[in-house]
């Protein structure tokens, strides 16, 4: 696992490295960034989930059905999913790194797992019912931690266990990070 996670983070390095290097007269650079073969997940339809919150939702309406998330898929997702969460805490990833490692979890999954969550049409009306149903409020969380702090010293850990406590995530960073949180989870249960 740990050979996993340091590969990951090495290629997330290498790639920041070379999306900062340019050449020295200021001209681009000779040859186009590698690009990252196409989901096979529907993002066009109305109010769909970005492919982001379909994979992390459909990951977990994979276990109510006959094609869940297995040991050894858990084991490989874990550190992805924890790259992509650590790219979100530093606010500096590059859109291509994250494109990477969604790709490398999509490519993780079965092509029956890809159909059953594409099948799934899910939409920003289900990522509301999940949290609804997780005891999360829906919201934009402003004046939520008025007169209590904002949390931003805190660990990305203490500030979600913070955030459910007070049953407020917006629905852009915080729902999505709550997401995060319960895939990364139930993936790590079942390792």
């Amino acid at each position: 696992m740990l050979k996993q996670w340091t590969s990951v983070w090495l290629f997330a390095l290498v790639t920041v490295a070379l999306a900062g290097c340019g050449s020295a007269s200021g001209a681009p650079a000779a040859a186009p960034a590698p690009q990252v073969a196409a989901s096979a997940l529907d993002t066009s339809y109305a109010n769909a989930l970005p492919l982001r919150n379909q994979l992390l939702l459909g990951t977990l309406r994979l276990e109510e059905s006959k094609w869940p998330i297995s040991a050894e898929q858990a084991r490989t997702l874990v550190p992805l999913w924890q790259g992509i969460r650590g790219t979100l805490n530093s606010g500096a990833s590059a859109q291509a790194e994250i494109d990477a490692l969604l790709h490398q979890i999509e490519s993780t999954l079965s092509p029956e797992q890809v159909s059953a969550i594409g099948a799934l049409k899910l939409t920003q009306t289900e990522l509301q019912a999940w949290a609804t149903s997780q005891g999360l409020s829906v919201g934009t969380g402003e004046g939520a931690a008025a007169g209590q702090g904002s949390g931003q010293s805190l660990s990305p850990e203490a500030r979600a266990t913070r955030q459910a406590e007070r049953g407020v995530t917006g629905e852009g960073g915080g729902l999505s990070r709550a997401l995060l949180d319960a895939v990364i989870g139930l993936l790590e249960s079942k390792a």
